[in-house]
This record gives structure tokens, sequence and C-alpha cells, in this order.
């Protein structure tokens, strides 16, 4: 299996910028993934003013059908806060808009807003994911469907359409860092999305050291186990590019959620600390780009990396040109690394002694 890039965006809306436009700079950015051969393009889910996209399925419908090859999927959906029959049946219908190419990616959420919107408790915030995931896995094996939980009415043989293209449909658990999903997802056997928005990523190395552990507990084979990282990246044609177009806006967009959430304020130092070799962001020429994703393999064995480039208010020019070098220059430079480590060693030259 080919080691997989691709693209992830909440959509963010800056101020001064319609809805309308940043729909249509989504499209944009979609297709150019596409065109560039890129292997992903994922759409997150928020309820909040400050991101467009509250329905994932709905954008990544208008994506699939403008687009050829490039897999499609949520970034994540909020699954505690949604109901899986509908979660289902519309990325089943993505799937038969795309031709077999959409992904559902179920994560708890990073923000609160949807449990007071849709009528949920936040004290049942673990459960009420564990529990939805469980009938949505139920959904996904097929007709007909008998289930029954707390938050929602049991399903007693009832049958649920359209089915999709793929059979199985893909559903990755997105984590950022609880213990207590990577199990769930080593568990049950489903493919592991780690996103690492902070820090250092050689801290998250104990969470991929315990998934393959509960991961082969639990029968599967490791050679089945699939991971993906997602980092915030951009991309210049020289690192000082990538740090013009890119500080301000992540360090606006850093701040502003930080203030909520009670972090101390970030500035320059602290981005170039998360930019350096060691740190969280994917951030400066091509080739540093390249060798900060290649590292992450390096660390944690993952068969896909997933960029979020699109962030806060950068330029919707600048992010295009971003795209352009991550799809142009990254993913080359990456794919070829990649595929030389993972090619088995020929036979070894004899040397003859005389």
């Amino acid at each position: 299996m080919s080691f997989e890039l691709g693209l992830a965006t909440f959509a963010d809306l800056p101020p001064r910028v319609s809805g309308e436009q940043r729909m249509r700079e989504l499209l944009e950015e979609a297709r150019l993934a596409d065109e560039l051969g890129l292997d992903v393009f994922a759409v997150g889910e928020h309820h909040r003013p400050d991101y467009l996209i509250s329905a994932p399925a709905v954008a990544l419908a208008a994506i699939a059908a403008q687009t050829q090859r490039v897999r499609l999927s949520s970034a994540v959906t909020v699954l505690s806060s949604a109901d899986p029959v509908r979660v289902f049946q519309e990325f089943a219908q993505v799937d038969l808009i795309s031709g077999g190419r959409a992904e559902i990616m179920a994560g708890r959420g990073s923000f609160i807003e949807s449990f007071p919107l849709f009528g949920y408790d936040l004290e049942d915030y673990d459960e009420l994911y564990s529990e939805k995931l469980d009938l949505l896995l139920a959904l996904r094996s097929g007709n007909p469907v008998s289930w029954s939980g707390r938050h929602r009415p049991a399903l007693h043989g009832v049958e649920v359409y359209p089915r999709p293209v793929q059979d199985p449909l893909p559903i990755w658990v997105a984590v950022g860092g609880t213990p207590q999903s990577v199990v769930r997802a080593a568990t049950l056997g489903l493919p592991l999305t780690i996103a690492i928005i902070g820090g250092s990523p050689a801290h998250f190395k104990p969470l991929v050291e315990l998934y393959d552990r509960v991961w082969q507990q639990h029968g599967h084979a490791l050679s089945q186990r699939r991971l993906a990282i997602n980092t915030h990246a951009f991309v210049g044609r020289t690192r000082a590019e990538a740090y013009a177009a890119f500080t301000h806006p992540y360090l606006t967009m850093m701040n502003r959620i930080g203030r909520e959430r009670g972090w101390p304020p970030a500035g320059r130092a602290q981005f170039e600390a998360l930019a350096a070799p060691a740190g969280a962001l994917a951030v400066g020429s091509p080739e540093e780009v390249a060798e900060k994703i290649l590292a992450e393999h390096e660390l944690f064995s993952n068969q896909r990396y997933i960029g979020q480039i699109s962030v806060g208010a950068v330029a919707h020019a600048d992010v295009m040109h971003s795209i352009e070098l991550f799809g142009t220059t990254v993913a080359p430079l990456v794919r070829e690394e990649i595929e030389r480590r993972l090619t088995p060693a020929g036979p070894q030259p004899v040397t003859v002694l005389s």
C-alpha cells in the first residue's frame, strides 16, 4: 500500500469574507488537490461563526461532483452530537456521487457548541461517542439493522438506505491525544487519525505504541493497521516566504482559541519552536516540509499524512500557492523516499576472496 498524502480544512471563515466566497474558495482548493494527484481532501465540522462548514457531507458532495480521484473525508464528523443513521446515509450518498471515494473520520469534537445545539448533555460526552460509534458500525455492516442503546431509540430489524459503493464504507477514528479513544479504535480494528496541533510529535509516540499493542491483543494483524498523522502545514518557495504568509494568521487563530481555553498567549518565539525540526508545525520550504513529514513517518510508521494548510485568515492566493508546492514538490519527495524505505533490499553482492 502506497503512502498517502492529503489536505484537511475546517474552512476557516475570516472577517470580511462572505460564506459564499469562502465556499467558492473551498471548492477551488479541492479541485486543485485533485488535479495535483493528492490522495485525500478532508473537510471538518464546526458550529461556530469563525468556521464555514457545519455539514461536511454537503460540502463533500459538491466537491465529489467536481473531482475525479481524490478521496473525500470528514475531518471530523462530530459523532457524539450527530444521528448515526443520518451520518451513514449522507456519506453513503457522497460515496455514490463520488464513485466510491467517501470516508468518515469520526471524532468527539474539539469544541462543544454542537452539544447544546442538538440537545445533548456534556456529562454524557464519552458515552455518547462510544454508543453512537457502535451504531454507526452496525449500520455499516449491512441490512437489516437491530441495535439498542441509552441515548437513542432502538432499531429492530430496520433497513437503511442508500447503501454505499464501498463495502465497507471506511470509518476512521480521529483523536487529539485521548488514550481511551486510541484503545477504542484498536479494539474495534478501526484506522486511527492523530491530530498533532502542538508540542512535539515525539510526545505522541506512546499513543501509537498503545494503539499497536491493543490492536495486536485483539487479534488484528499489525500489517493491516492504518494510521494517519494530521498537523498544521504550510509550504513556501523558501522558509521566509512560508513564514510571511502563515505566521500571523496562524498565531491569531491559535490565540483566539487559546483565550477561550485558558492557554498562555503565543508569539513568534513559540511559532518558531513549533516549526523547528522537533516541533509539530510542518512549515517552510518544500524540502523542510518533506523532512518533517518523513521524520514523523520514521517515528510512527504511519500510512497517511494530512496537512491543514488553510488556517485562520491565510490569504486564499497563498493557500493555493502552498497547495501547489505541496502537490508538485513535497509529495514527490516524500513518496520517493518512503518507497525507498519500504522496498526490500535486493540480493547483496558476494565478495569472492582469492
